[in-house]
């Protein structure tokens, strides 16, 4: 199955291939390039002159994607492009929207609060720094990207969160450790009995019993791990959305946020644990456009 989260490297096609292509096509470049191929062929000393050429480019191509910014910037328009036409396992923006409408108003006000407090430090953010250097604008768009991950799990948690709750809900561990006595009481009576049918009969009720109460713990524990981790996430978020402000290394700041999400493969590994619970199917694992969905339609009662 495809990793919850991948870096900028993942994401793309391995290696340097990516880069060195879009150097190479650069329109000037290609111009120069074959311009000083074809005047190296029509001058006196071909031989000569066609290798400077060629080292020329080489060097040129090398040196260019040793920059940092120019690989930001091919990873940016690339990332751009996957957003613009979408992911396979990518969850559709209308299939958000029915997550959203699933949860109770207090846990759609909480994600509304949270995504629009991520919107508007985006835009103090793009006019705190002053810059326009492409480098910056494609680390603004890698880290929307990062921030929708980040989202997306808050709002999987949320899900996972309301459907624990259901299910603790529906009983109780006092119940279901009376429940246990009981049947384990009444399999002590059928051994003294020697009644061969009842014992195997009871037999499997307690083990039945045992389980369910040990799936009721495990769902506890669940929905206390759940609790924590969307009070982390939401500090999280909160924490890099104030660092926007703030920024001073652009470059800095797109490491911490990629860098934040990366971190979540716990929370990412225990989402999936609970899937069996939440319903989600396992091959969404893209996040959605969070940022740049309207949901206006599901969130409109809760602002």
């Amino acid at each position: 199955m495809t990793p919850p989260f991948r870096s900028r490297d993942e994401e793309a096609p391995r290696g340097v291939r990516r880069y060195i292509r879009k150097a190479v096509r650069i329109p000037w470049n290609l111009l120069a390039f074959f311009g000083g191929l074809i005047g190296a062929a029509l001058s006196p000393w071909p031989d000569a002159l066609i290798p400077l050429v060629m080292a020329g480019e080489l060097a040129f191509v090398g040196g260019l994607v040793s920059m940092k910014r120019f690989r930001d910037a091919v990873d940016a328009e690339e990332h751009a492009k996957r957003r613009a036409a979408g992911t396979p396992g990518q969850l559709p923006v209308d299939a958000l929207t029915e997550m959203l409408g699933s949860l109770p108003p207090e846990a759609r006000m909480r994600f509304h609060k949270l995504r629009l407090r991520c919107i508007e430090m985006q835009k103090l953010a793009s006019g705190a720094g002053g810059k326009s250097l492409t480098s910056v604008q494609g680390g603004d768009d890698l880290r929307r990207g990062s921030l929708d991950r980040l989202l997306w799990i808050f709002i999987r948690l949320l899900v996972s969160q309301e459907s624990l709750r259901r299910f603790l809900r529906s009983t109780s561990e006092l119940m279901l450790t009376e429940k246990v006595s009981e049947l384990t009481a009444q399999l002590k009576k059928a051994e003294a009995d020697k009644d061969e049918r009842l014992v195997t009969s009871l037999k499997d009720s307690v083990a039945l019993a045992h389980l369910r109460l040990d799936n009721y713990q495990k769902a506890d524990k669940n929905a206390q791990f759940v609790m924590v981790e969307l009070d982390r996430i939401e500090a999280k978020i909160q924490t890099l959305t104030e660092m926007m402000v703030n920024r001073q290394d652009p470059d800095l700041l797109i490491s911490q946020v990629d860098e934040a999400a990366q971190s979540m493969t716990d929370t990412e590994t225990a989402i999936k644990d609970l899937q069996t619970i939440t319903g989600m199917a396992e091959q969404l694992v893209d996040p959605p456009p969070i940022l740049d969905a309207d949901l206006g339609g599901v969130l409109k009662n809760e602002a």
